[in-house]
């Protein structure tokens, strides 16, 4: 078994402001939301333990009930990354540390609550990388050369690049051994350290297999990564799109439409027919991988076949790492052009709206008067 411990308790104080880097809104939510939903992805993650600090335990919990997070605990962190860590690992070792112990795993990741982008591939090979080797961790090549100043202030001396790699997240231990690590520590170690790696090497002689991550497993560190991760959410906001019209011919033919001017720049699949819970293609689609959707009818009560396709996301159990966009298209093609809607389908909407964008699926309603 598999679980994860993701230490969310520093200041931010790099970033400046008030508000904690991991507390800081992306598109709307917390950064903290975001390397959760991506754990959560994982199937095979059993427990998510986040540790804060003290102060934030009631809005980290607010956090997991609004956007509604499984499968974690919210864990009071200590006065530094390490102490953090080892609150996190005591939870599933240390009764009086739990009001309910949870089930010991055999490899733990740890993975930092500021990193939101991490993908299964590279969780699933430090985690194999940890069963063989005792403990393991993501690397990527370094960006700037490293040097060493003198005590007077001038250049002593610098270090070959090719030879160096930057140590990312995330990194995973056999829990036995990352645990008793934490416990031979010194409180230097504890108070002075930050590399988890290090102290499975210092304390229960375990040589980390380093694995090659890829480029998205930065840390916000700084307000611009805010405005990088703003970036990369956006940009994964609309690579495919799923086009639903029912089954009449003018729908079937503005969906076809749609579909054609669409393909030039983003990946479409298309489908006539009603949208139904019965629908084993669709759902196919979505277990598969998660598309964009635009559905395209001509009922009043449109509303309620949005509500069967978020019914189904939610059925998938995919958590949503990037947000999902509905768009509603309602077609009047009546002869008098009379249709309008009324405040209170527009209150339906917008609370609907409200609702589904706490689950990270972004709906849209449009109206088209069509001859």
């Amino acid at each position: 078994s598999v679980s994860a411990v993701l230490p969310a308790g520093g200041s931010g104080e790099r970033l400046g402001g008030a508000t904690p880097k991991q507390f800081c809104a992306v598109q709307g939510r917390p950064l903290v939301s975001y390397a959760v939903r991506a754990m959560e992805r994982i199937s095979w993650i059993s427990d998510i333990v986040v540790v804060v600090s003290p102060e934030n335990v009631e809005t980290m919990k607010t956090i997991i009930e609004k956007y509604g997070h499984k499968r974690v605990t919210v864990v009071e962190g200590g006065i530094t990354r390490h102490r953090s860590i080892f609150n996190g690992l005591k939870v599933f070792a240390e009764n009086e540390f739990s009001s309910h112990l949870l089930r010991k795993p055999e490899v733990v990741i740890i993975h930092d609550a500021v990193r939101p982008f991490v993908e299964e591939d590279i969780a699933s090979k430090v985690v194999m990388a940890a069963k063989e080797h005792g403990a393991a961790g993501a690397i990527r090549p370094l960006v700037s050369t490293v040097i060493a100043s003198a005590a007077d202030g001038c250049l002593d001396h610098s270090l070959e690049r090719a030879r160096y790699r930057a140590s990312e997240m995330p990194q995973a231990f056999l829990f036995d051994i990352i645990y008793e690590a934490y416990q031979q520590s010194t409180d230097y170690d504890l108070d002075y350290g930050t590399e988890c790696l290090h102290l499975a090497l210092k304390y229960c002689k375990t040589n980390a297999k380093l694995v090659e991550g890829t480029a998205d497993l930065w840390k916000v560190t700084y307000k611009r990564d805010l405005y990088a991760a703003e970036s990369i959410i956006k940009d994964n906001l609309s690579q495919e799109v799923y086009v639903i019209t029912n089954v009449r011919e003018t729908l079937a033919q503005v969906g076809f439409l749609l579909s054609e001017s669409l393909k030039s720049q983003i990946k479409v699949e298309a489908i006539s027919g009603s949208l139904s819970k019965s629908d084993s293609h669709l759902q196919n689609i979505i277990s598969g991988q998660c598309y964009n959707f635009v559905c395209v009818n001509d009922k009043r009560c449109a509303i309620q076949e949005t509500q069967e396709l978020v019914d189904m996301l939610e059925k998938s159990n995919i958590p949503l790492l990037y947000p999902v966009v509905l768009i509603l298209v309602h077609l009047d093609i009546s002869e008098n052009n009379s249709f309008s809607i009324g405040m209170e389908d527009l209150t339906t909407i917008k609370k609907f709206a409200r609702e589904t964008k706490k689950k990270n699926i972004l709906v849209y309603g449009l109206l088209i008067q069509y001859k």
